[in-house]
């Protein structure tokens, strides 16, 4: 496979379903509702966008490139139209490939982010991460230690821990690019252009203890997209990872359904 074709794990037999992970995430986030996906009649991508998970690494990393790096991994595995899913920075991602080549999505599924800009707010993260001193990386229980000197949740300390990996015998790493995320940070709330949009089925899926969206944004986001419906669940941002039970059945309520318009 090609340096720069999005690695991926695929799943399943029937309409293709593209999802993107969020920001310092990968597609094993997706590894669960992946596979019940595939057992519902999609070819299901979990892809890793680019510094991230296991893809390339890149000094450039904005929406138009990730959109284009969607586009490229389409065109390799030889994908007309597809179902395109993104949680947070990958809804950003997804959202901007839909508004660029509208004749390759059928149906945008995206979950707890919206179009507009969002300022910078993963600077705790990403200086805690900074900050880890070398015997962070000898071990997993050190590295957690280490972390939780600048990060106090478990559950983001877990998330993030998911990326180490052994790089050599007693030494570990980080599979997202730290250098060049820390690097461009601001690029990850950036808005989606005025005049973009797309016209096909859309769904934004909310949770209700998240900040991220209101109901009240919908009208907004029917700007870009005209058809957009919204759903909340109960869950915070991680929405997947929090309710995944009640995130299958609306998103899967939205992907099968057949009719363009679903219940306002």
């Amino acid at each position: 496979m090609g340096k720069h074709i999005l690695h991926s794990k695929i799943d399943g037999q029937g309409k293709p379903l593209l999802i993107l992970h969020g920001f310092l995430g990968m597609l094993d986030n997706w590894k669960t509702l992946g596979g019940q996906y595939a057992e519902s009649d999609f070819e299901v991508h979990l892809i890793d966008q680019r510094n991230h998970g296991q893809s390339f690494w890149s000094d450039e990393f904005n929406y138009d490139l990730l959109s284009d790096d969607l586009l490229r991994y389409m065109e390799h595995h030889n994908l007309d139209k597809a179902l395109i899913l993104g949680h947070s920075m990958g809804g950003k991602t997804a959202m901007q490939f839909a508004c660029d080549h509208p004749e390759r999505t059928e149906k945008l599924l995206v979950a707890d982010i919206g179009p507009k800009y969002y300022p910078a707010h993963h600077q705790p993260i990403i200086d805690g991460l900074n900050a880890l001193s070398p015997e962070a990386f000898t071990s997993r229980n050190t590295a957690d230690a280490e972390l939780k000197k600048h990060i106090s949740d478990l559950g983001t300390r877990q998330f993030l821990l998911k990326n180490l990996y052994w790089i050599e015998k007693e030494k570990l790493a980080f599979r997202f690019n730290l250098d060049v995320l820390s690097e461009k940070m601001e690029e990850i709330g950036e808005n989606i252009a005025a005049s973009d949009t797309f016209d096909g089925p859309t769904l934004f899926l909310r949770g209700d203890r998240s900040e991220y969206i209101a109901q009240s944004d919908l009208p907004e986001f029917r700007q870009h997209f005209p058809q957009a419906e919204m759903e909340t669940i109960n869950a915070g941002h991680w929405l997947h990872a929090e309710n995944p039970e009640q995130f299958f059945e609306k998103s899967l309520a939205f992907l099968k359904n057949s009719n363009i318009r679903g219940n306002r």
